[in-house]
């Protein structure tokens, strides 16, 4: 009979991260889409259509973004204070690719460090 596993050791990320880092891409294009064509084709050129799909489309990609995020957080073991960093990041422009190098270089580097059992 096997007892649960009960170590302190890194466990790896495996598909999050590349799913992570596709979804914090895709976030960050589309809110670029959003702030800097989609919002001053309505303000501007009075046209709000771009605002409703783009704004739309974001939308539902963000909540995607914040599921995977959450995902790869707990798998490689996030504080909570650098989860809500990054999922913030998804909502400014910009961000959520620096926030993308970070966790991936932060990951990454948890992968190479040697696993301790506890």
């Amino acid at each position: 009979m096997t007892s649960p596993r009960t170590s302190t050791a890194q466990r790896p990320v495996g598909w999050r991260l590349p799913l992570y880092r596709v979804f914090a891409y895709v976030t960050g294009v589309g809110l670029l889409l959003l702030v800097f064509y989609a919002m001053p084709m309505k303000y501007f050129a009075g046209d709000p259509g771009p605002v409703a799909i783009i704004g739309m489309l974001h939308g539902f990609l963000y909540m995607a973004y914040i599921v995977v995020t959450l995902v790869l957080a707990e798998r490689a073991r996030f504080t909570p204070v650098f989860a809500l960093l990054v999922l913030l990041a998804g909502t400014i422009p910009v961000c959520s690719f620096i926030a993308e190098r970070k966790v991936t270089q932060r990951v990454q580097a948890q992968e190479r460090a040697p696993q301790r059992e506890g």
